[in-house]
């Protein structure tokens, strides 16, 4: 625990969050209301037989009743994939409501993620370990970590470790991965008859887990306008300066939703949309030569400038890049020590070749040698090719740069700098919001497992609206499922939400992107703001406010 806190940490040490008006009173006055049961959002059969204790659940809200005795709690919390603002938050909700049923209740945190839970790794949280991460970023308070709970074996461990501890509920903070590790690990103890109830909660920067019934993920509202406030201080300096282009890669491997939320907090002269992208199946080439078009127009209005933001995970959209990186992944296998001993990437790519289509070897000729060597490094745990480590970024400028110069316009001077926001928006101060809405989350995960309910997700709704209107409750993790391929197995996993290209924030982007590129509308956020008036301080993202 480090106490040497800067003064914005003691003073948000010190916010009190916001909550619902159904759990103002912690779990001593909340009553739960059961909806129709449901279905998966597909495969029903499928997701049917691999749920038989959990499908169907009803979606359930909470309402204000009278007073009512609840029992001491025992819950287990577990902060599991990437870091995102709000999770102490969530634990903080979680161990709030477990103390407003009894001070008899116990809180234990498993340190390092989903393995801290299978290998009995914890710590107690206690008063004074909770009241030093409240509202504070990071998951430094026990760690995270990506261990996936998928064997019987680990099963069997977790089991054992809920009977020690005699668990009523084991949180599981993550994202779709991490929540449907969680529905399947409450099948299981269902399945064995173990009384506690496995409970998931919607965690991710990047946007995806999202639907009707959870409106956001936590974090995602800090991250976003971390990276606003980065991406308004480049283009105020864009403008200032005249005479770079910037080109700035953004969190968001599966999914656009980042890229898309800051483009319409900031203006910028260029977004691409990796959804886009690939219902459009526009070509590499075809990116480039807009891009170079919307310099070249700049440029001769004498604005040798502009800000450009690249999604994350583009490259996987690009048809003909996805084609090679799938050929690529098999590719590889058996060559390793080959291509290992080429001094060269030259080298190394005539090897590639010879296990390519034509159309593949090809597009992997065509680009930058760098990109190249990317694409040619060890493979992740999976056998497949590490998109993430790709600077997706730098071969846009050096792709766009040749087709500037080879246009031969002498009033065009393109100089362009690369940047990548990822881990800066990671652990940021949570927003009011993320810092509100972290802790409903857990306070709905106490009350679904003070009901003995498993297999949930703890979701809070109406979010576009102040606090006092949160509708909280649960949502049923196999109504969220369905039947994807992975790594040659049909498995069950929660469906990843991508940017919705009939929505109102797409289209809003849409409408005014040309304009844009042509004028300087940029817009500076500035950064998050904690405290004065709520339309600063408890402002909302622009997707949410358009009901997207």
């Amino acid at each position: 625990m480090n106490n040497n806190k800067s003064e914005l940490c003691k003073a948000r040490g010190q916010y009190a969050p916001k909550v619902p008006a159904t759990l103002m009173n912690g779990l001593k006055k909340v009553v739960i209301t059961k909806g129709e049961p449901t279905e998966s959002v597909a495969d029903q059969a499928r997701i049917r037989e691999l749920f038989p204790a959990t499908y169907g659940a009803p979606v359930v809200n909470f309402e204000v009743g009278d007073v009512q005795d609840v029992r001491p709690l025992n819950i287990g919390v577990v902060l599991s994939g990437g870091q995102a603002p709000g999770g102490h938050n969530v634990i903080a909700g979680v161990y709030d409501g477990v103390k407003s049923a009894s001070d008899k209740s116990h809180v234990i945190g498993f340190i390092g993620g989903p393995s801290g839970l299978v290998n009995n790794e914890y710590i107690e949280i206690t008063d004074a370990l909770m009241d030093a991460y409240r509202n504070m970023g990071g998951f430094d308070m026990i760690g995270s970590g990506r261990t996936k709970l998928e064997s019987e074996a680990q099963f069997q461990k977790c089991i054992e470790v809920a009977k020690q501890h005699q668990l009523d509920g084991i949180v599981i903070i993550g994202g779709d991965d991490s929540n449907t590790n969680a529905a399947v690990l409450a099948e299981y103890f269902v399945a064995q008859k173990v009384p506690c109830a496995i409970l998931g909660c919607p965690k991710t920067i990047d946007g995806d887990l999202k639907n009707q019934h959870i409106e956001a993920s936590f974090g995602f509202d800090t991250a976003s306008k971390t990276y606003a406030q980065l991406v308004g201080n480049i283009q105020r300096d864009a403008a200032s300066a005249r005479k770079y282009w910037h080109f700035i890669k953004l969190m968001g491997r599966s999914a656009s939703h980042i890229g898309l939320e800051v483009a319409l907090k900031t203006q910028p002269n260029y977004c691409l949309v990796s959804e886009e992208v690939e219902a459009q199946s526009r070509s590499l080439t075809s990116i480039v030569t807009e891009l170079a078009d919307i310099v070249t127009a700049r440029a001769l209005e004498g604005k040798n400038y502009g800000v450009a933001l690249i999604p994350e995970g583009l490259v996987e959209f690009i048809p003909e890049v996805k084609a090679l990186i799938r050929e690529l992944n098999d590719a590889l296998v058996g060559v390793e020590d080959e291509i290992n001993a080429q001094k060269t990437v030259a080298g190394k790519v005539a090897i590639v070749n010879k296990g390519l289509t034509e159309k593949s070897a090809a597009v992997l000729s065509s680009l930058p040698e760098a990109i190249q060597a990317q694409l040619l490094l060890d493979r992740d745990p999976h056998g497949n090719v590490q998109v993430s480590l790709i600077e997706t970024e730098k071969l846009l400028i050096e792709l766009v740069a040749a087709e500037v110069k080879a246009r031969g316009n002498s009033q065009v001077q393109f100089k362009a700098l690369n940047h990548f926001f990822g881990y800066e928006g990671r652990c940021a101060h949570p927003s009011n919001f993320d810092a509100d809405y972290g802790y409903a989350l857990g306070m709905s995960a106490a009350v679904l497992t003070q009901n003995h309910l498993t297999g949930y997700i703890s979701a809070v709704r109406n979010l576009k609206d102040g606090t006092d209107k949160w509708m909280a409750g649960g949502i049923p993790a196999s109504m969220l499922m369905n039947i994807e391929r992975r790594h040659g197995e049909d498995k069950p996993v929660i469906q990843k939400a991508l940017v919705d290209l009939n929505g109102a924030a797409f289209k809003h982007f849409a409408t005014h992107r040309d304009a844009w590129a042509k004028e300087d509308a940029y817009r500076y956020p500035g950064p998050i703001q904690f405290y004065g008036p709520e339309v600063l301080s408890d402002a909302i993202t622009e997707t949410l406010r358009m009901g997207c």
